[in-house]
């Protein structure tokens, strides 16, 4: 009977390494992943804060808040079954589906470029000041954006573990969606929210605090403009290199070999410095793509939108909110 319950003790202990050890890969594979896709995540991160941008204070958590559930839903419950079902069976419907997403991407940038040429600025009222149904509007245009850029993410994270079982891969991609998520939105919220803290801190009895305070006071609203414009940059730059790679992956070789050839040239003309370098070529050229394909999305869609999109309205309106009146400026 002894005998039998140590056999059981260590079959029992035999099964709690493998699981260990299989929870070590999925840990280690999650990690791997999720670093592959950090460039996407600095996107991501770039691109969220302009939808908060000039919205009260007091709704900018709640609205983060929402997106950030959002983005769950667009990681778990559409992309990750679809991933998972095309790389098991279609693989090659992956490509098609993420250049589509790049496509609304840079479609997206070019149009917020060329609401701003028209100077759609001059009858725009603060975020704060049209309601809930332009917040709904605010976060819906957010949560579209995310569905690309975290379709990207996941495809990406999922290439790189393409080779592990199936189930190891929708536990990895589980991992990955909350873990980017959390980072993400974590960030976005903090950085939306420095001006509160600016405002706590000026108030304190420290003179330092005081100065800190102010400065983060003054300096946010600049801050978040940036933001706004990095993040429209990342539009395009994200949504052009979606399409750059895209196009080599279906056959045609040529326009992505004249970038590879252009970051090696710069690569070895430049020691030291020259990966950046040749990153920020890369960079360039996507952007480019982004540009040239989105002016041409626009040029079809314009005259079937709308001028009076909120969304584009926010990040504008951030003169007319002052920090003093507890709207985010």
């Amino acid at each position: 009977m002894s005998a039998g319950l140590l056999g059981l003790l260590d079959d029992v202990a035999a099964i709690a390494k493998l699981a260990a050890a299989s929870l070590d890969d999925v840990g280690a594979a999650a990690g791997r992943a999720t670093a592959k896709a950090a460039g996407v995540v600095v996107d991501d991160t770039a691109v969220t804060p302009q939808y908060v941008h000039g919205v009260a204070a007091e709704r900018e958590i709640p609205i983060v808040k929402k997106i950030a559930i959002g983005s769950i839903r667009n990681k778990v419950l559409i992309i990750l079954p679809i991933a998972l079902i095309l790389s098991q069976w279609a693989p090659w419907l992956l490509t098609p589906i993420l250049m589509l997403g790049g496509t609304y991407l840079a479609f997206e940038g070019a149009e917020k470029v060329w609401r701003r040429v028209r100077g759609h600025t001059d009858h725009e009222k603060p975020a704060a000041a049209v309601g809930p149904d332009a917040e709904k509007t605010l976060v819906s245009g957010a949560m579209r954006t995310d569905l690309i850029l975290s379709a990207e993410i996941m495809v990406i994270a999922l290439d790189e573990v393409a080779d592990e079982p199936f189930f190891s891969r929708l536990v990895i991609l589980l991992v990955v969606a909350f873990a980017i998520t959390v980072i993400v939105y974590g960030v976005v919220a903090l950085i939306v929210k420095m001006d509160d803290v600016g405002l706590s801190l000026a108030r304190r009895s420290s003179a330092t605090s005081r100065r800190v305070g102010r400065g983060l006071v003054s300096g946010m609203p600049k801050v978040l403009a940036v933001i706004s414009v990095v993040g429209t940059v990342a539009m395009l730059w994200v949504g052009g290199h979606i399409l750059l790679v895209g196009v080599d992956e279906l056959g045609w070789h040529g326009p992505y070999e004249v970038v590879h050839h252009l970051e090696e040239v710069v690569a070895h003309a430049v020691p030291g410095v020259g990966g950046f370098l040749a990153w920020l070529v890369n960079t360039f050229f996507s952007a480019l793509v982004g540009v040239v394909v989105g002016a041409v999305a626009v040029a079809v869609m314009h005259p079937f939108g709308s001028d009076d999109d909120p969304r584009d309205e926010a990040p504008a309106a951030a003169g007319s909110a002052g920090a003093g009146d507890g709207t985010t400026a």
